[in-house]
């Protein structure tokens, strides 16, 4: 199926895995739209994936997540800018994100409350805009990124970043179990999860040391590697975090926290 899905609508793609994954898929033939608050960067990504890969089609639109009457608007603009030219998006890639935060109580509730709008409200509405578009076709694919850091609590920074995208992971479960109420086990809507480990962005550039940490082009071409296979769910890269997420669902939180 994935060698159907030709047009990619990805929010986020101005830096990070965005970015980085709207470059694997351009290489792939895909045309792509794209979405983030800084349009000088994604100004510039047209340019280089436009001259780099030819025939495909770059379209871009500044769009703060947070402002959710807006990403209505653009995901609409999009549907209705490929439908002029006989295509439709045949899949949505949820991945704007934020990573702002501190341990609860040490007076960061705002970095802490903004965290939580950007990863879980803004993502419910990036998934609602792309799923109204999604059942009036009848197919295609909604892909979410979560974090491995979704299977336990976690302390300090984590904490909230960790609860929003547990949060994610259970509502797009919940997208893949209501459909599967309209359409059974076989539906032409398909959902999948992703659950990136540690891969450089600038989300965490400024960690040091971290185990298991691979390169921003490794981790971006797993995730399109990925996200094309449309699994219901995804560790990336799967190893070690496959047999992380076994551990860390399982092991006493003292010793996941050993782990994280």
């Amino acid at each position: 199926m994935s060698q159907q899905r030709k047009t990619i609508l990805i929010t986020g793609a101005s830096s990070g895995l965005g970015q980085g994954m709207a470059r694997e898929f351009a290489a792939q033939g895909k045309n792509l739209c794209l979405c983030a608050r800084r349009l000088d960067r994604l100004e510039e990504l047209k340019a280089e994936l436009e001259g780099q890969h030819s025939g495909i089609t770059v379209s871009i639109k500044t769009l703060d997540v947070n402002q959710h009457e807006d990403v209505f608007r653009i995901f609409q603009e999009f549907k209705q800018e490929f439908h002029a030219q006989k295509k439709q998006i045949d899949r949505f890639i949820i991945n704007a994100g934020m990573g702002k935060g501190a341990a609860l109580g040490t007076g960061y509730f705002e970095a802490n409350k903004a965290t939580a709008e950007t990863n879980f409200v803004a993502a419910l509405a990036q998934c609602e805009a792309a799923m109204d578009i999604l059942r009036e076709q009848k197919q295609g694919h909604l892909v979410t990124i979560s974090s491995m850091s979704a299977f336990r609590g976690m302390p300090r920074a984590m904490t909230v970043y960790a609860a929003t995208k547990a949060g994610l992971a259970s509502l797009t479960e919940g997208i893949r179990a209501d459909l599967m109420k309209t359409y059974g086990s076989n539906s032409p809507i398909k959902v999948s999860t992703i659950y990136p480990g540690y891969i450089r962005s600038e989300i965490n550039e400024k960690v040091k040391n971290t185990p298991f940490m691979v390169d921003t082009e490794t981790g971006c071409r797993l995730l399109a590697e990925a996200i094309n296979k449309e699994p219901v769910k995804a560790y990336v890269p799967r190893w070690p975090w496959a047999l992380m997420a076994f551990l860390m669902k399982r092991l006493p939180l003292k010793w996941v926290l050993k782990l994280a």
